[in-house]
C-alpha cells in the first residue's frame, strides 16, 4: 500500500488535494483471481475501497460479437484510483486490465 495525493474537484469548479491509499496491483490482482477462481458474485470493499466481481454467464451481451458475458472485476472510484479486470478471451485466459491513475498528483 502507497500514500499518494489525488486532486479531487468539486461541482464548483475548486479543488483540494487528498491523501488516499492505494494497494499493490499485484495483491490486487491475486485477490481477482481468487473470486474469479471461486467463480461467485462478490461486492463490498477490499484494501478500502468499494469493489464487486460478476463471474461469466453463458448470455450473450446486448449488440456484441461475443458468445458469452466475460467475468469482471472493479476496484475503486474512476477519477481517482480505478482498476478494472475483464476476462473477454474466456474464464480461462488471462484477463485484460485497466488502471485509472487520472486523479493521483504526480511530483
Amino acid at each position: 500500500m502507497a500514500t499518494v495525493q489525488v486532486r479531487v474537484r468539486a461541482a464548483d469548479g475548486r479543488e483540494s488535494l487528498l491523501p488516499v491509499v492505494v494497494p499493490v496491483l499485484d495483491d490486487v490482482r491475486a485477490f481477482a483471481a481468487r473470486l474469479h477462481q471461486a467463480g461467485e458474485a462478490w461486492q463490498g470493499e477490499a484494501f478500502g475501497w468499494q469493489g464487486e466481481y460478476v463471474p461469466e454467464t453463458r448470455s450473450r451481451p446486448l449488440g456484441s460479437r461475443l458468445e458469452f458475458t466475460p467475468a469482471e472485476f472493479c476496484l475503486g472510484e474512476s477519477g481517482v484510483w480505478f482498476f478494472s479486470l475483464m476476462w473477454e478471451r474466456g474464464a480461462s485466459a488471462l484477463p485484460v486490465g485497466f488502471l485509472d491513475e487520472s486523479g493521483i498528483v504526480h511530483p
